[in-house]
């Protein structure tokens, strides 16, 4: 399986694949049928208090992947529903974020290479 990162707000593509939104909120300014997503990750996506501490700032980074791993290490429902919209192939993962190295969708991808 190949996992891609994308913002959301960039055209979709037929090289995205199955396209699945890693974000907890509905990014803002795009409609749900201009979104073309095939599946809402929100139950994997970091807790809206670790998204608030870590404000994308780069210098937690590193903290941020250690807070967000331990949150999928006890999210393994999430993990699961997750993996069942995977298959095998290509996978884009979205993200609304402005920030597009340091961000949950990059995060969530380095997880499973690391679990898989």
């Amino acid at each position: 399986m190949k996992v891609l990162t994308k913002r959301i707000y960039e055209d979709p593509d037929p090289a995205d694949h199955r396209r699945i939104l890693v974000d907890r909120l509905w990014p803002r300014g795009i409609g749900k049928a201009d979104a073309k997503i095939d599946f809402w990750a929100k139950s994997v996506s970091p807790s809206d208090e670790l998204r608030r501490w870590y404000g994308h700032e780069p210098a937690k980074w590193d903290e941020f992947r250690r807070r967000y791993f331990q949150e999928l290490d006890s999210n393994p429902d999430g993990i699961a529903e997750l993996q069942s919209h995977l298959g095998s192939g290509t996978v884009t993962f979205l993200y609304a974020s402005k920030e597009t190295r340091l961000n949950n969708a990059s995060a969530l991808r380095a997880y499973l290479e690391s679990r898989s």
